[in-house]
């Protein structure tokens, strides 16, 4: 038989269970817990990242639309393509927020300023530089100290997939002065295909041969950014 002092921990035991299936708690939920206390900082930077990638996502989006209404096909290519890279992103801090137990909520739809297509590319271009220089650096410095691997490793792979083309950026940057003109029918009379790759972001004119250059997956993960559906 049970000895009284075992059945009374097994009581115990099975009451506590059902208190906590009753108030809508699971052990999973007390595990996330643990997590979201382990990994404060890092989750308050990427809920940051995961909503300025989305933000990014809805302005390429419109600035392709408003090239393609001003006759700059090309451009709003590079818009599209823009956006497919900071797509992977996205979908990349949303796993490890869920991972972490973060429920992720629909973010409301940012009020995006469609300017001119020479405006709206220095505004990408503005956007990809500080990315890049300030505060993709300054989101790894801040989670480093808590040092989840996982969320160290995509930040990097975000750091050095917008590192790629930072060069190619800053000429674009330069000439939406009043270079545009020369800028714009550059771009316009190439005739340009982008690949984008699903796991890291990594955006390339022809996939690679034998693996990523930035996140080392074999090639087959790159895709062709469509130009339809703007």
């Amino acid at each position: 038989m049970i000895g009284r002092k075992a059945a009374y921990t097994r009581l115990l035991f099975i009451l506590t269970g059902c208190f906590l299936v009753l108030s809508g708690q699971t052990f999973s939920e007390d595990i996330q817990d643990i997590q979201s206390s382990q990994y404060p900082v890092t989750i308050s930077v990427l809920q940051k990242a995961y909503q300025n990638e989305e933000e990014a996502i809805h302005a390429y989006h419109a600035y392709a639309k408003k090239a393609l209404s001003d006759d700059y096909p090309n451009i709003g290519y590079l818009f599209t393509t823009f956006a497919a890279s900071e797509s992977v992103h996205a979908r990349n801090f949303k796993q490890l927020l869920t991972s972490l137990g973060v429920g992720i909520k629909k973010l409301p739809e940012p009020t995006i300023k469609v300017s001119s297509t020479k405006d709206n590319l220095s505004d990408a271009a503005d956007r990809e530089l500080k990315d890049i220089d300030k505060r993709y650096p300054e989101f790894i410095r801040q989670i480093k100290p808590e040092n989840h691997q996982e969320a160290l490793r995509v930040f990097a792979y975000t750091l050095e997939s917008e590192k790629q083309h930072r060069d190619d950026i800053q000429q674009i940057r330069k000439g939406t002065g009043f270079l545009f003109g020369i800028l714009s029918s550059m771009i316009e009379n190439k005739i340009k295909q982008y690949f984008v790759c699903r796991i890291c972001g990594a955006l390339a004119d022809t996939p690679p041969k034998d693996s990523c250059p930035i996140c080392h997956t074999p090639a087959p993960t790159y895709t062709e950014v469509k130009k339809t559906g703007l």
